[in-house]
């Protein structure tokens, strides 16, 4: 399983899940992200999450296609 990084933004206290897709190069789209979450293909600290609006904080990790992302601020 490949592992990547993806930082907050500066002053922010999360990232929602949609964005952190993007974020990490995973979709192309906050479409393409909606649809993916809503379809149960992404794991949130390895639990399936169907929000795309999941607050992300730092030190959760996301899953999708065989790619792990941790968060880090």
């Amino acid at each position: 399983m490949e592992k990547l990084t993806i930082q907050i933004r500066d002053g922010e206290e999360y990232i929602k899940l949609g964005q952190a897709l993007k974020k990490a190069g995973l979709v192309d789209s906050g479409v393409e992200a909606k649809v993916i979450v809503q379809d149960g293909l992404v794991k949130v600290n390895g639990e399936v999450d169907t929000r795309r609006g999941k607050k992300l904080y730092k030190g959760d990790t996301f899953e999708y296609n065989n790619v792990e992302v941790k968060v880090e601020d």
